[in-house]
């Protein structure tokens, strides 16, 4: 089942802060202050479902939250990395400190490419999220390396190699 995270450690995944955040919030937070609590993930993949469906991983909360997730991912093949990340409510990819995908906002389900030229190496990799009323949720990212389809981007296919 898709989820946005656990409450056990994955190492090398994604850690994800959870937010309160006010009712009527129209746009990502500043992410100040302490968290709710954390997640943890290898990836994101959360189909878009009506929120009476739930949200495992994330306490009890159904609206009016926001997820800051961050982590650390390999490159082997130097090149221009495509992404693609949904979402319903508001949401934004930075790679290394760089915005590669805005797609924040109150909205449904909204799809947002972007891409980057990533050396071959470790990179820091961020996705902020917020799910303002509660009507439907969704939160999706996928990755084509150079040459290459779009799939789910997982942190264990990111992994340097074992030398």
């Amino acid at each position: 089942m898709a989820k946005f995270g656990t409450t056990v450690i994955v190492s090398g995944g994604l850690q994800g802060d959870i937010y309160e955040i006010r009712p009527s919030t129209n746009f990502l937070p500043k992410f100040r202050g302490k968290p709710l609590g954390q997640i943890y993930t290898t990836e994101l993949n959360v189909p878009p479902r009506d929120f009476t469906e739930g949200f495992p991983g994330v306490t009890d909360r159904f609206e009016w939250f926001a997820i800051d997730y961050k982590g650390r991912f390999w490159i082997e093949q130097a090149g221009v990395y495509r992404f693609e990340l949904s979402s319903d409510d508001g949401s934004k990819l930075r790679i290394d400190d760089h915005v590669v995908i805005d797609n924040d906002g109150i909205h449904p389900v909204v799809v947002r490419n972007g891409s980057i030229q990533l050396k071959r190496g470790v990179h820091r990799i961020r996705v902020s999220y917020f799910q303002g009323p509660r009507f439907h949720v969704a939160l999706i990212l996928r990755v084509a390396a150079p040459g290459e389809p779009f799939r789910i981007f997982n942190t264990n296919d990111f992994k340097p190699p074992a030398e």
